[in-house]
């Protein structure tokens, strides 16, 4: 389960990282008010959001990682598998990405964020699947 850990561990930083330097506002782009105002695209506030889902699933793949009793490995396998559809539903549902297909966000954040999310949510239901078989280690 370590490696499995560890894949979960770079997964969450891509989630919670990459999306900093694809959105608009890192790009120098904004909307502008009428009264002249600047204010951030709401792919601005997905890729704030991945940071709230990236740091509990580097703790998600530390503790899979330490972990040696199948029980805690099927209830990390469940949490992080809703945090991987969570990192899905961001920018797809919840919050999204901007309408122009042209813009970085659309045509990268958010692909590379549904494809991590989907790789966060087939190796936790692994480790889920996987905490079933085997032989349980007693604690020391």
């Amino acid at each position: 389960m370590k490696i499995v850990g560890v894949i979960l561990i770079a997964l969450a930083i891509v989630i919670a990282v990459v999306p900093q330097f694809l959105d608009c506002q890192s790009q120098g782009r904004a909307i502008t008010l009428a009264d002249g105002r600047l204010i951030p695209m709401k792919c601005h506030w997905t890729a704030v959001a991945e940071i709230a889902l990236g740091v509990p699933l580097v703790g998600l793949g530390a503790l899979l990682a330490l972990s040696k009793r199948r029980e805690t490995r099927r209830a990390l396998g469940v949490v992080g598998a809703m945090l991987g559809a969570f990192a899905i539903l961001l920018p797809a549902a919840l919050i999204g990405v901007c309408a122009m297909n042209e813009m970085l966000c659309n045509s990268v954040m958010q692909p590379t964020l549904i494809l991590a999310g989907t790789l966060v949510m087939v190796i936790s239901l692994g480790a889920f699947g996987f905490s079933f078989g085997g032989k349980e280690v007693e604690p020391a």
